[in-house]
């Protein structure tokens, strides 16, 4: 399942020669990912169940540079799932075309609060990011 996220590049985003700022990706992801797990899973119940889902590793291939008025769709959806860990792939495109601006993979792992410690994937939410798993 692929989940797309719209995002209109403001003044704010930009660096000093008018492209939309390095780091200023990570919260445009982050904004996809949010919005993708609001729209396609249970985030309340998710959210309720102690367990968090945390990043331990972000890969940007910058590729295009967006600037000011922009818009920009991310396409979010889970590449793979494991014991431990499980990685999002996420794609950012001009709206209306093929153009890719940047894509990421998203490592994360699933750790419970009251353990203090990563868990392993399993039950409900094993079967929540493969339902949510990409078919190529």
């Amino acid at each position: 399942m692929t989940h797309s996220t719209g995002i209109k590049v403001r003044g704010y985003h930009l660096d000093l020669y008018g492209h939309v700022n390095n780091a200023r990706y990570l919260e445009f992801l982050e904004e996809a990912r949010w919005t993708f797990f609001e729209e396609c899973a249970d985030l309340p119940a998710f959210l309720s169940s102690g367990i968090a889902l945390i990043v331990v590793n972000i890969n940007i291939d910058y590729r295009y540079p967006a600037t000011m008025n922009d818009q920009l769709v991310i396409e979010t959806a889970v590449k793979s799932v494991g014991n431990r860990s499980a990685v999002i792939h996420q794609c950012v495109k001009l709206a209306g075309s093929d153009t890719v601006v940047a894509e990421a993979d998203v490592t994360f792992v699933a750790f419970d609060g009251k353990q203090n410690k990563a868990v392993a994937i399993e039950g409900k939410l094993r079967e929540l990011l493969t339902g949510l798993q990409h078919q190529a």
